[in-house]
């Protein structure tokens, strides 16, 4: 049933990393798995290889904690395909409903992140304000001129997969500054297999890499860390706002045209551009989805306080 839960996570990770702007990552830490996929990620070291090559297989699945990642992956290579289409026609049919739903769910998570603090200091202020501003101006910025050569393609896979560990922050946005996102989509549907190898191997490099940063600001500094990733989680909320005017526009690999740079604006003004800013139905929808976080982890605590009497 643990594996079962796990997977199900996997799938919201999954449902998550579909949307532009949203994190996997930041689905991964509220749901209490994010810990557990950096020391399984983590393990991809030394002592696994040695002992594939000895042939303790046993021991490499513990080592690895195989199980809980093949049942995560499972998880998110099924949302791609099963719920893709779904989250990606709620964007289409229900856009001010859906971006109200995903800033009420990442608000709430952010309290929730907040309250893993293990003690409280005012110096914590300065990596939350640290976090913050990177993820808004990580959000807000705007996408620049860049080289298609092997080693950018590279450095690119390594950067957009350290984004999607990080709550708040989606790969797939960051690709999209870097102007990369439309060239690998291209790469994948023409199966240019030497880009795409060189693509992937820097986001395996990137994660291995990574993974063991953050495992170890964890374990060293883990408040400081719990509050730099909350203000990711706030920072990226600029993404999020539901009323929003497009600046500009490109051209999708479908062949689309789909917006790249847009303002958040006020909903008397996106009334002005002609469309009904449906502000009653987007407050009511973010105040039941904030609520939603926050009910389902006061019914996690009950249940836990439950078994621990039992036992």
């Amino acid at each position: 049933m643990s594996y079962v839960i796990i997977f199900l996570k996997g799938l919201c990770m999954g449902a998550a990393d579909v949307v532009p702007g949203v994190s996997g990552g930041t689905i991964a830490f509220i749901t209490g798995i994010y810990e557990r996929l950096l020391t399984c990620i983590a393990h991809v070291d030394g002592t696994l290889v040695r002992y594939l090559l000895r042939g303790k297989f046993l021991a490499a699945w513990k080592h690895l904690d195989a199980g809980f990642l093949i049942a995560l992956l499972l998880g998110i290579a099924s949302s791609f395909l099963l719920l893709s289409r779904v989250v990606l026609w709620l964007m289409g049919t229900f856009p001010l409903l859906f971006w109200a739903a995903m800033a009420g769910l990442i608000l709430a998570s952010t309290v929730l992140v907040w309250r893993q603090l293990k003690s409280w200091n005012w110096a914590y202020i300065l990596p939350l304000l640290l976090g913050l501003a990177f993820a808004y101006t990580i959000s807000v910025a705007t996408p620049a001129e860049t080289p298609s050569d092997l080693w950018f393609i590279f450095f690119s896979g390594m950067i957009a997969i350290c984004a999607m560990i990080l709550p708040g922050i989606s790969g797939s946005f960051i690709l999209l500054l870097l102007q990369k996102y439309e060239f690998m989509m291209q790469a994948i549907k023409d199966m240019q297999m030497l880009t795409i190898l060189v693509f992937v191997l820097g986001c395996v490099i990137g994660l291995l890499s990574f993974a063991r940063v953050l495992k170890f600001l964890f374990a060293r500094f883990h408040d400081a860390t719990v509050m730099v990733l909350a203000g990711f989680m706030l920072g990226s909320l600029v993404k999020l706002w539901p009323w929003k005017q497009v600046l500009s526009t490109y051209v999708n690999s479908k062949g689309e045209t789909v917006p790249l740079m847009q303002a958040n604006i006020l909903p008397d003004a996106y009334a002005r551009l002609g469309t009904d800013p449906q502000t009653t139905a987007v407050i009511i929808t973010f105040i039941i989805a904030f609520a939603l976080v926050l009910v389902l982890e006061l019914l996690a605590k009950r249940k836990a306080t439950v078994q621990v009497i039992r036992i």
